[in-house]
This record gives C-alpha cells, sequence and structure tokens, in this order.
C-alpha cells in the first residue's frame, strides 16, 4: 500500500495515515506501538546503565570507610614535636623534609637532582600514631611545594575493593580523584594481597601504581600496617617495590609514654587523679606493656581506658546530690581499677 504524501499538505498525510492503518488494520497498529514503547524503554534502561557504570565508586565511597581530613593548621614542625614519644619517627620525618628543601633548592639553581619518591610505607601495630604523621606529612609537603592542598584521605581495602568485577579500578580511580593535590594514607594495605580479595585486589593495586605514575606530580601515597605483612605486601610486585622505597617504623609506646598519653587527656578535659590512681596507673600500664599481644592498640588502648575511666567516675559522681567542683574532677583508684577491669589489651 502506498501513500500520497504531497496531496494537500498536513492534510494529505493524515488521511494518508487513516488509510495505512485501516488497510493493516487494528493488530498491526498495536503491534507497531508495541515495538515503539520497547524500543523507548530500551534506550531508557541503556542510559541508566550508562549513569549507573559512571557512579560505580560514589556511592561505596560514602558508605566505606574513607576519611577527608583537612589541610594541618599551623606548623607542622611543631605538631611533630609535640607527639609523645617516637623520637626514631620524628627524626626520619626532619631528615625527609630536609632532603626534600634541600633538593629544591638546588633544583632552583638549575642545579642537577635525583629523582624523588614522596610514597611511604609506615611500619608497626595500630594505634603508634601513623595516621597522624601522615597528616603531618601531608602539611609539610605542601609548605615545601611537593602538593598544592596537603590534605589527607584516608582508607584502608574497603575503600578500594567493589563488590563485582570490573568496579573495583573505577571505585579506587574515585579515590585517587579524591586525594589528588594530597595524601591518600591505606591502612592495612597488606589486606589488598589476594587471599580473601576475589582477585580483586590485584585490580586495586594496578589501578593505584598507574595513577601513582600518571599523577607523580599531584599524589602522594602513603601504605601502612604490621611490619612483616607489609614486608610481604610490597615484595609481592615490582612496582610496588620500584614506588616505595622509604619506610619509616613505628614502635610500640613505652609504658611511661602510655602514661603520658593518658594524663595528656586528663589535663585536657581538666580531670585529676588522686595519687593512689596515679600509681595504679603506673604500675598497670607497665603489667599491660609486658604482657601485650600483636594487637595491642597503644595509643588506642589509652584512649578507651580514659573513656571508661571517666564513665566509671560518672557513675559514682551521679549518685551523690550536690556534688563539688572537685569531686567532679577526681578520678579515684577505683574508678581506673574499673575501667582496666573493663578495657582488654
Amino acid at each position: 500500500m502506498s501513500i500520497n504524501y504531497s496531496e494537500g499538505g498536513s492534510n494529505g498525510l493524515v488521511d494518508g495515515l487513516k488509510k495505512f492503518f485501516m488497510g493493516c488494520g487494528a493488530v498491526t497498529f498495536i503491534m507497531f506501538a508495541l515495538v515503539m514503547c520497547v524500543g523507548i524503554f530500551a534506550d531508557d534502561d541503556d542510559k541508566k546503565k550508562d549513569v549507573t557504570e559512571s557512579q560505580v565508586g560514589l556511592s561505596d565511597m560514602r558508605n566505606d570507610s574513607v576519611q577527608r581530613r583537612d589541610v594541618l593548621e599551623g606548623d607542622p614542625m611543631k605538631e611533630l614535636e609535640s607527639l609523645t614519644g617516637m623520637p626514631e619517627v620524628k627524626a626520619e620525618v626532619k631528615s625527609l623534609a630536609n632532603f626534600i628543601k634541600v633538593q629544591k633548592q638546588r633544583e632552583a639553581q638549575g642545579l642537577k637532582t635525583p629523582q624523588i619518591s614522596y610514597h611511604l610505607v609506615f611500619t608497626g601495630s595500630p594505634g603508634t600514631g601513623k595516621t597522624t604523621v601522615a597528616r603531618i606529612i601531608a602539611r609539610i609537603y605542601k609548605d615545601l611545594g611537593v602538593l598544592k592542598s596537603g590534605h589527607l584521605v584516608e582508607t584502608d581495602r574497603s575503600g578500594l575493593i567493589a563488590e563485582y568485577v570490573g568496579q573495583t579500578a573505577v571505585k579506587t580511580n574515585h579515590l585517587c580523584d579524591s586525594a589528588l593535590n594530597g595524601v591518600l594514607f591505606i591502612d592495612e594495605a597488606y589486606a589488598l594481597l589476594d587471599e580473601g580479595s576475589g582477585g580483586y585486589g590485584s585490580e586495586a593495586i594496578a589501578t593505584l601504581l598507574k595513577r601513582m605514575e600518571d599523577d607523580r606530580d599531584r599524589l602522594v601515597v602513603i601504605v601502612a600496617g604490621y611490619t612483616n605483612e607489609m614486608k610481604k605486601f610490597i615484595d609481592s610486585n615490582p612496582g610496588l617495590q620500584s614506588r616505595f622505597t622509604r619506610y619509616i617504623e613505628f614502635p610500640d609506646f613505652k609504658p611511661d609514654e602510655l602514661v603520658e598519653i593518658y594524663m595528656n587527656r586528663v589535663n585536657k578535659y581538666g580531670y585529676t587523679l588522686d595519687d593512689e590512681a596515679y600509681k595504679y596507673l603506673q604500675d598497670k600500664f607497665k603489667y599491660v606493656y609486658q604482657h601485650k599481644s600483636k594487637n595491642f592498640g597503644n595509643g588506642r588502648y589509652v584512649r578507651n581506658v580514659f573513656e571508661q575511666t571517666i564513665t566509671e567516675q560518672a557513675n559514682r559522681v551521679a549518685k551523690q546530690s550536690n556534688p563539688s567542683k572537685s569531686e567532679l574532677n577526681t578520678i579515684t583508684l577505683e574508678d581506673l581499677r574499673k575501667a582496666c577491669d573493663f578495657v582488654k589489651y
């Protein structure tokens, strides 16, 4: 059947369509409409799929352990010096800063400079100040002109590994994008090895290495974890070995340093320890240090003990009808003993 569009302009077109559908019958018309609808919905689904794939990693990053820490304020070297203990760590950071400073000065004078890798490996137990020092180094890098921003993006395996094949690379790229001009800090990085990662760990590592090369002037990566596990992690891939050449070891805090960390919190919040409580604190932390396991939390353990201490103190003081200022501030032996019994080390 032919349709004449030329006669009568738009009226001719309408008449032609009427003749077409009358000739084809109602069934043909219904089939034609169904085909058009299926095509529209299929196209819409494709668009939705494209949008979803382009957003892989964004929602994951919001749900996973990814934290952005703003640029450290003040003098980073003074902040470093104010930290309890870790003399070897402080010396390593100062040496790194001095080296970069002098190489920048040589470069400004037109002198030859070796290629510098700013990426770092932090080794040691949990709670030894690795995240705090990473944030200080990010600020030092900013002050020395290595990085423009100097912020820190902190994550672990869950911030890099996605649920399905092909999504890990996208998720890792989004994470690297968020850390550009700053530092990407990956805690327990050894967990990216493929044992238990479903094969996605290798994809995350390969993507990370590529971004470290492509954005070498804008992205610094610091990986952290237990000493032996991190050595195994770095040795597992030649690309990791070539990019991570500087290690900083974070030792466990000694008993007197654990006491100092605790007392810093006591003073910060205006509490006081009576003499019996202070003596117990010294003896308890010495015992804990001597009997600590590999998973000892160091500073985290001290923080948990302090938080439980003031909880026990509040439970005791709350029973008094009108406590004095001194009673509101004083931590007793019993408060501290209950807290130490409650918190596992």
